[in-house]
């Protein structure tokens, strides 16, 4: 049986999936043997192509949809196409409840004054992350995600900021310290 998936998107992003000509529509298609059905109320149908070979492409179309419609753009919703790449969705609404003005305050400490904290917390992790609505999502390569995803987890939690920078600090010392080891480990 063919992999065929519906996929319910914001009827805004519905022009990131689609592209300039339906150029991103394409490069999805062509990069993951999928075909992609984009409707006017913002349901996108992924179909596998009969022999489409590798069957988890079907599964890392899903997920960069997913990511355009979480507020990625195409070039870093793209970057799913990596084996190690993955899409993390964190809702809000889990931790907070479904009152605006906590959402609102939530991303804010999420995004932090004119992009710092978010900007800080992907600089670390080595991640790349969307406040869209009432998600938080994150693409990457563990163990960076983890790592981003546990300080998206202290902020929303209520953390101080400077709590957060700390944790993100040892996690890089960690991450460096882990690569040393690779890279030694591969000269011998």
């Amino acid at each position: 049986m063919a992999f065929r998936e519906t996929i319910k998107v914001p009827v805004e992003r519905i022009g990131v999936i689609v592209g300039h000509d339906g150029r991103v529509k394409s490069r999805v298609e062509e990069l993951t043997n999928v075909q992609l059905e984009v409707t006017p109320d913002g349901a996108v149908i992924i179909t596998a192509v009969p022999d489409a070979g590798d069957p988890v492409l079907a599964w890392k179309a899903r997920d960069i949809v997913r990511a355009m419609a979480r507020g990625f753009s195409p070039s870093n919703a793209l970057t799913l196409i990596d084996e190690d790449s993955r899409l993390l969705v964190i809702s809000l609404r889990d931790s907070v409840g479904t009152s605006p003005d906590q959402l609102k305050r939530v991303a804010g400490r999420i995004i932090g004054e004119r992009g710092r904290t978010r900007r800080v917390v992907e600089q670390i992790t080595e991640t790349k992350i969307s406040v869209y609505g009432h998600t938080v999502s994150i693409i990457g390569t563990d163990p960076g995600i983890e790592y981003a995803a546990r300080a998206v987890n202290m902020l929303i939690e209520g953390l101080p900021h400077a709590n957060v920078y700390k944790y993100l600090e040892s996690m890089r010392r960690s991450m460096n310290r882990e690569r040393t080891e690779i890279w030694e480990t591969s000269q011998e």
